[in-house]
């Protein structure tokens, strides 16, 4: 593709207040959070869910923009592309995970956990930004109609 990759990622909170982490051997074996592109004509919630439950078989709700970024040619992704990450936090009842064949492992970490685990950096950019959040210069407030 020659142009930006619109794609959807989600923080999925379980009712213990766990983040689900997903590695990923297309993130050179760091934990991501799951997620995937946007299909022409999807809107951006649909593509969220529907990509959570292909990736993680997991049914969300509650879902709130968290983040936009940009990830222009990055050496920690398999292929040379040009990202949008549109990110999402939401909430999941379940605990029960199936992975795809996208990812080989998963972890439920607390944000007070994240620094145990081997994270993409861009995961770990945005992760560490909503454990610090109080204290973030990036408070945004966003209207949006449907």
């Amino acid at each position: 593709m020659r142009y930006p990759e619109p794609t959807v990622g989600a923080v999925i909170v379980n009712p213990d207040d766990k983040i689900l982490l997903c590695k990923s051997g297309r993130w050179r074996d760091e934990y991501v959070i799951p997620g995937g592109h946007i299909e022409l004509g999807e809107k951006m919630e649909e593509a969220l869910k529907r990509e959570i439950l292909e990736e993680t078989g997991l049914e969300i709700y509650d879902i709130r923009l968290l983040s936009l970024k940009e990830c222009i040619y990055s050496d920690t992704f398999h292929e040379k592309k040009h990202f949008l990450f549109i990110d999402f936090l939401c909430r999941t009842d379940s605990y029960n995970v199936v992975l795809n064949e996208e990812a080989e492992d998963y972890v439920w970490a607390g944000l007070d956990e994240i620094d145990n685990y081997k994270l993409n950096k861009f995961t770990k950019a945005l992760l560490t930004e909503l454990k610090n959040k109080e204290n973030s210069p990036y408070k945004v407030e966003i209207l949006y109609d449907y």
